[in-house]
C-alpha cells in the first residue's frame, strides 16, 4: 500500500514559523552566538584557574585579579574562541592586567600631586561645624519635649546605632512598640526641622 502525497503549498504558516531571509539570518546568528558563547564558557571553565593566577601575581590583588579575568571574557565574548585559543586569552589577560597597573599609577601620581587646596576643600568650613553643633544642641533640647521613653529608643537609635529588634530586647519592649516610637521621634525631628529652617 503507498502512502498518499499530501500538499502543503496551499497552507500559509503564521508569522512566527515563516520562512523568510531575515527569519534565516536571525536563526544562523543566534546559533553562532550560542556557539560562541558555549566555547567562551568552555574555555573560562578550562582555564579560569591559570588566568587568575597569572593576573594576580601581576596586579598583586585578588580582587582586581577577578575583576580583570571577567574583563578578559567580556572583551573576547564576540569572537568565535576555541579549545586551541589559550594564547589569546592569556596575552589579553596580561594586556588588561598590565592597563589596570598603568591606570593605578596615573590615579596614585594624580593624587599626590594634587594641590593641597583641593584637599581642605572637602573638609567643613569652621562655620558650617559650628552651625550644625548648634542645630545639634537644639534638636537635642527640642528632644525633651517628647516622653522620656521616645527620647531613649530615638537615642539609642540614631546616636548608639542599635537596630529597632536590639532596643526592643535592651528595654524590654515589643518590636512593635520601639517601631511606633521611632516612627513618633522622627516624625518630631521632620517638624522640628521644618520649622527651624524657616527660622
Amino acid at each position: 500500500m503507498r502512502c498518499p502525497k499530501f500538499s502543503l503549498g496551499y497552507m500559509k504558516l503564521p508569522a512566527q514559523f515563516s520562512d523568510t531571509a531575515n527569519d534565516r539570518r536571525r536563526v544562523v546568528r543566534s546559533a553562532i552566538m550560542s556557539a560562541r558563547a558555549f566555547d567562551l564558557a568552555d574555555l573560562y571553565t578550562s582555564e579560569r584557574k591559570r588566568l587568575h593566577r597569572l593576573i594576580h601575581r601581576i596586579v598583586g590583588n585578588r580582587a582586581v585579579a577577578e575583576d580583570v579575568a571577567q574583563d578578559v571574557f567580556v572583551k573576547l565574548h564576540d569572537r568565535a574562541l576555541g579549545p586551541t585559543d589559550h594564547g589569546l586569552l592569556f596575552r589579553t589577560a596580561q594586556n588588561l592586567a598590565l592597563d589596570h597597573l598603568r591606570a593605578q599609577r596615573v590615579r596614585d601620581a594624580h593624587a599626590r600631586t594634587a594641590l593641597p587646596e583641593q584637599h581642605i576643600q572637602d573638609q567643613p568650613l569652621p562655620d558650617h561645624m559650628i552651625d550644625a553643633r548648634q542645630r545639634l544642641h537644639a534638636l537635642l533640647a527640642a528632644l525633651k519635649a517628647l516622653p522620656p521613653r521616645t527620647q531613649q529608643i530615638f537615642l539609642l537609635n540614631r546616636v548608639d546605632g542599635l537596630s529597632q529588634p536590639q532596643i526592643a530586647k535592651v528595654l524590654g519592649l515589643s518590636v512593635s512598640t520601639v517601631e511606633k516610637e521611632t516612627i513618633r521621634a522622627l516624625a518630631f525631628c521632620r517638624a522640628w526641622r521644618k520649622d527651624h529652617d524657616k527660622a
